[in-house]
Parts: C-alpha cells; structure tokens; sequence
C-alpha cells in the first residue's frame, strides 16, 4: 500500500480574529467601535472564506 503524502489545508481563522480586534481599536477612535467592531469582523469573515476557497481549489 502506497502512502499518500497529505497535504495540511490553510487556515484562515486568524482574520475572524484579527478583523474585529483591528476594528473595535480603528473605532474606538473614531467614536463607534461597536459598528467598526462589526465591519471588520464581515472583511474578516470575506478573507476567511478566500482563504478557504483559495486552499480547497489547490487540493
């Protein structure tokens, strides 16, 4: 039986971190971190999911 070499898939929960950490701080500034919070918590979540479809099109 021959071994396969697998292949560790990318990951991209760090934006899901990182998006609304990087938000609530730009906002916090600006006077509304809640809504900053949530906007980058959604550009987060959209370059997640590009990691994601980027890695599944290699495997």
């Amino acid at each position: 039986m021959a071994m396969t070499k697998s292949r560790t898939p990318a990951s991209g929960g760090i934006f899901l971190f990182l998006g609304p950490v990087l938000g609530a701080i730009y906002g916090a500034y600006r006077g509304e971190p809640i809504l900053w919070m949530l906007v980058g918590f959604g550009i987060g979540a959209f370059f997640s999911l590009a990691v994601w479809a980027i890695d599944r099109r290699k495997g």
